[in-house]
């Protein structure tokens, strides 16, 4: 399997989180200590930034926030041996589940559902085939055995994810879960949450996908400025985000094969790579819905897209085609 430096969502963003207050809140100047978190959230870099007058009140809120951002991951993991997520997959049950655990699923199955599965959370079967098919000695670069590959497919199916106030369960034998496409802006939001409670309106949390409080000053909001893998030196689009979030997805991530004919982006309707996109953006309201529509959109042609936007008015998406080409499609 093979690995390439992850540029997959934003290139720049315009500057750090201001942390300024909501009216009301502590009055914050231009030139207060800036307090910065910065480390691994689910495999990617995540930072928080604050200015702050009271450098021990940034320091209080910014360790509130990681411990928060930990205590998810220790629940999301697919690499953390004693994470609810592994254990799920491992017994393909469990019991008395958190509401952390419930509300992402059950976001996972609502974008699973708006995207005619799609985006699918337990596409992990098919995932699992092509690492253990590539990492094997002399492994065939056509890929998995179509026989394999079907086989792998009949595990997958968000309509046989059970999740309920007492339980989560599987209905068929074999499933996984994996949240990788999700959790990230889960995560993103929980902590926007978590700091507009602190009473900080103006700032920018980046958790693997970005979360957007206020505006950056008075008078600019927060601009992203997204990386084309192909060049990720130069950004092919500079967006707005005024509390909105931003995700993305592109071929730039995770790659099976040394040809980068299969990336982590799995059909699970197919169990291939189309790839069909340089790179998807895509803004919502919040982080979580970001993250699982940039999944899903990149496995999906434009026409399809355009139709999945029609019942969503403050969803954007925003596609590289492989020629450089761009276009933009916005709910309605």
């Amino acid at each position: 399997m093979q690995r390439r430096l992850s540029r997959r969502r934003v290139l720049a963003i315009a500057a750090v989180a201001a942390g300024l207050p909501l009216p009301g809140a502590v009055e914050e100047a231009p030139d207060a200590p800036l307090i910065t978190w910065t480390g691994q959230v689910l495999g990617a870099v995540g930072s928080i930034s604050l200015r702050h007058p009271d450098p021990a009140t940034a320091e209080r809120i910014v360790a509130r926030s990681v411990a928060e951002l930990h205590r998810l991951e220790a629940m999301f993991s697919l690499y953390r041996p004693d994470s609810l997520l592994v254990e799920l997959n491992r017994r393909g049950v469990l019991a008395a589940p958190p509401p952390e655990m419930r509300q992402i699923l059950d976001a996972a199955l609502h974008v699973a559902s708006l995207t005619g599965g799609v985006f699918d959370p337990t596409v992990q079967p098919v995932w699992h085939l092509y690492c253990a098919h590539f990492t094997r000695r002399e492994a065939d670069p056509a890929g998995p055995p179509p026989a394999a590959v079907a086989e792998a497919l009949d595990r997958v199916g968000h309509r046989y994810l059970r999740v309920g106030p007492d339980s989560i369960l599987f209905a068929r034998r074999g499933m996984a879960v994996t949240l990788n496409g999700i959790a990230q802006g889960y995560i993103t939001d929980r902590v926007v949450d978590l700091l507009r409670e602190e009473g900080i309106g103006h700032t920018l949390v980046d958790m693997g996908e970005a979360g957007a409080l206020g505006t950056q000053s008075a008078v600019r909001p927060w601009r992203a400025a997204l990386a084309d893998p192909v060049g990720p030196e130069r950004p092919w689009k500079t967006l707005d985000l005024v509390d909105r979030a931003l995700a993305s997805s592109g071929d730039d991530g995770f790659v099976f094969d040394v040809t980068g004919r299969f990336t982590h982006l799995l059909d699970p309707r197919t169990g291939l790579s189309p790839r069909r996109y340089r790179a998807v953006s895509v803004l919502a309201p919040e982080a979580t819905t970001a993250d699982a529509l940039s999944t899903a959109f990149a496995l999906l042609p434009e026409d399809m897209i355009a139709s999945t936007l029609v019942g969503l008015p403050t969803v954007e998406a925003h596609l590289l085609r492989h020629d450089g080409s761009e276009v933009a499609l916005r709910g309605g």
